[in-house]
């Protein structure tokens, strides 16, 4: 049965909603409907220009209307008085294919009719710096070794507390925080679900963090190499697939090695087969090669994948198979859209189930140190426009995930591409001025 938002925000003193959906950059769009007219929303959805956020349209296409999806409605514990609700994006009655959760959805329904159902988790890194963005926020945060710092946690106390009660009062069921690889960054984790279940979470997670860091006079950033020489954002996933009771794992197999099935094997490989093209979505900004191509950072690790490699229980590499029926993409950074994450996750392993694809062979060395002895696994794009490029090549996963949004995405990404290489830089001036 519909919750009915007029009857929730009755009940729990809802005075507005923000009826929110992503933009292709990952950017969150919103709406403030005061609860006296949500009513109409829920039915018809929310107004907006979509020319005017990253999605490729022009001013001359009709409105486009936001329809909230009630299942995902969240009371802000930070501010009970208001609702954010994901949002599904409709032009002339019709989805709009290229709005990424609208491309999630669909590719969630082609699993179900395999009788596949994607559960995920994912591990969204961040920094707490100070409000103008310059510096970490904690002067004292300096060790070369902070990750899982007892003091500079404790410090940062009452932010990570409160984002802490926030998602156990949400009933998400967090299980840890800790102090990660970097100065001054954090990791937060919650309990795995569905698919679009996870993507929404993500979303709103990223908009939680970032709201709570201000409250307290921070900002929070998920930006995937915000310091020269520190540890990245990254924001691994784990995924498994089910049936479609959500009870056996369809993946597990404890007859086999590393536990995974061998239609598990094949969704891998798939990951495997376009782990080149991925990183155009996992990996969505200029900034995000300087996390997966980082030299050795202060802490000794970059804890990123350079090469497409999978292994066991082992962090050094892209892939790594922790435990039955299981398996984590380590690719992915903090600046991902949360929807394309969970999309490009299914559209590859199901490419790869398709396609029987193998993942081949495995390594089980420490890739930090040996990995230039891996010659004949394919290197991770160096740029954006070389993982777009490759993304542009692959034209399976483009059909996968839609020819209108490849269109649109590939479309966008170059312009971003080419606006940052008409920037000028102070290195430009600082290497070139006494040419």
């Amino acid at each position: 049965m519909t919750l009915d938002l007029s009857k929730y925000a009755a009940e729990r003193g809802i005075k507005y909603f923000m009826i929110s959906y992503t933009d292709l950059f990952g950017g969150q769009r919103a709406k403030l409907v005061p609860a006296a007219a949500i009513a109409d929303m829920q039915k018809d959805g929310a107004g907006f220009a979509g020319f005017a956020t990253w999605l490729d349209l022009t001013p001359a296409h009709p409105d486009l209307f936001a329809v909230p999806d009630p299942d995902s409605v969240i009371q802000l514990p930070w501010k009970k008085d208001v609702a954010w609700v994901a949002a599904d994006c409709v032009m002339d009655g019709k989805p709009v294919e290229q709005a990424p959760r609208v491309v999630l959805k669909r590719l969630i329904a082609e699993a179900a009719e395999q009788g596949l159902r994607v559960k995920t988790g994912v591990e969204p890194e961040f920094f707490l710096i100070s409000a103008d963005g310059s510096k970490i926020s904690d002067e004292l945060d300096t060790a070369d070794k902070p990750c899982y710092d007892q003091q500079a946690l404790m410090r940062r106390y009452d932010v990570i507390a409160e984002i802490c009660d926030s998602m156990l009062e949400l009933g998400w069921k967090p299980y840890q925080n800790d102090h990660e690889d970097a100065n001054g960054q954090f990791e937060m984790n919650w309990e795995y679900d569905d698919a679009l279940i996870t993507a929404a979470k993500h979303s709103f997670f990223k908009y939680m963090v970032k709201s709570i860091a201000e409250k307290h006079g921070l900002k929070a950033t998920f930006m995937p190499k915000p310091f020269k020489g520190l540890t990245g954002n990254g924001c691994h996933a784990h995924i498994s697939v089910w049936d479609m009771a959500g009870k056996t794992n369809a993946f597990a197999d404890k007859n086999m090695p590393f536990g995974l099935s061998a239609q598990g094997k094949t969704f891998l490989g798939g990951i495997m087969k376009h782990a080149s093209a991925l990183a155009a979505v996992t990996n969505p900004t200029v900034n995000s090669y300087k996390r997966i191509n980082a030299p050795r950072t202060i802490s000794g690790a970059t804890w990123a994948p350079n090469t497409v490699t999978w292994t066991g229980n082992n962090r050094t590499h892209m892939v790594r198979v922790p435990g039955p029926g299981r398996f984590e993409l380590r690719l992915p950074d903090g600046a991902v859209n949360p929807y394309l994450l969970q999309a490009i996750i299914i559209a590859a392993g199901l490419s790869g189930i398709r396609s029987q694809a193998d993942p081949g062979p495995h390594y089980d060395i420490d890739m930090y140190r040996e990995g230039h002895m891996v010659t004949d696994a394919p290197k991770l794009p160096l740029n954006l426009l070389d993982a777009l490029r490759e993304y542009e090549k692959d034209t399976e996963l483009q059909a996968a995930l839609g020819t209108e949004f490849s269109a649109a995405y590939l479309k966008l990404k170059t312009g971003e591409w080419n606006t940052f290489c008409s920037h000028f830089t102070d290195w430009e001036r600082s290497t070139t001025l006494d040419i």
